[in-house]
């Protein structure tokens, strides 16, 4: 659980500078670089803020350069169809003069659906039965359970639980399913794109540990490096960020020095509300 939980409200808003452009800051000005999810879900309250009477159903984004977290970030919003139905908007991030992310994203009025169906959630325990406290107690703390543990209690903007605890001491996972219940850590108005924007912010987080999972590996190992190249969701049903979700995330490929992964988000009453994929440089360091 986060000891100085940052609203995600603060990292969401943005400032208008005109029409179609709007300043973003990072959180965490001494990282090494912008979290992925924060460029997203920043891109996603700009988009949003352009379109009137419908809510963003998809995304589909490219990380061109690693984003200066020291430096706002200027995002300019371009109109690419307007309809009844649906509405699209591109939206290009800006530092020094340079694009260091690209995304579309689609907007659509709200409809009555012919068909109705979606994957069942997994049977798990329930969040808090899922805690660092048991790995916490051994006589050997390895400096990677360490460093996840650390980053779960810190002032991170959201709760997050992993289940598969246990690969961050080296246990592999095999069919490289992995599953962490993920929330804001701080309370959110009842605002549905706000949540979907807090969403997309959550959506990037540990996706490429999962590549990693089959071998033993995780996103805490400083042998390893990773970054998205792209990320696309879709936003199947509505949903509150601030309650817990299962993010269920799997690997089904790697080669090439790439991982590819893929997610799907459930609420607590088993209903799926987000799909998500991403694909990355998963690599040793040199």
């Amino acid at each position: 659980m986060s000891k100085r939980p940052i609203d995600l409200l603060t990292i969401l808003d943005l400032e208008r500078i005109q029409t179609d452009l709007f300043l973003g800051k990072s959180s965490n000005a001494s990282s090494q670089q912008v979290f992925g999810g924060q460029i997203i879900g920043q891109s996603m309250v700009a988009a949003s803020r352009s379109v009137k009477g419908q809510v963003a159903h998809s995304l589909h984004g490219y990380f061109v350069r690693a984003g200066d977290p020291r430096v706002p970030i200027l995002y300019k919003v371009g109109s690419l169809r307007d309809s009844q139905s649906y509405s699209i908007r591109s939206v290009t991030a800006i530092q020094h003069g340079n694009m260091i992310f690209s995304i579309m994203i689609s907007f659509h009025a709200h409809e009555q659906s012919v068909f109705d169906h979606q994957d069942y959630m997994p049977a798990l325990p329930p969040p808090e039965r899922h805690t660092h406290q048991g790995l916490s107690k051994r006589s050997t703390l390895p400096a990677m359970m360490e460093r996840s543990r650390a980053y779960c209690e810190s002032d991170c903007p959201l709760e997050l639980r992993p289940v598969e605890i246990d690969r961050n001491v080296g246990e592999n996972i095999n069919d490289a399913r992995t599953h962490i219940w993920i929330k804001s850590a701080a309370k959110l108005p009842d605002d549905p794109a706000l949540h979907k924007c807090a969403l997309a912010y959550a959506s990037d987080w540990a996706l490429l540990d999962t590549v990693m999972a089959r071998y033993g590996r995780s996103l805490w190992d400083r042998r390893m490096m990773s970054a998205s190249l792209d990320h696309a969701m879709w936003f199947h049903r509505p949903f509150r960020a601030d309650d817990w979700l299962l993010y269920v995330q799997e690997s089904p490929s790697a080669q090439g020095g790439r991982g590819f992964a893929r997610g799907l988000i459930f609420d607590l009453g088993g209903a799926l509300v987000a799909s998500v994929a991403q694909e990355g440089v998963v690599r040793k360091r040199r």
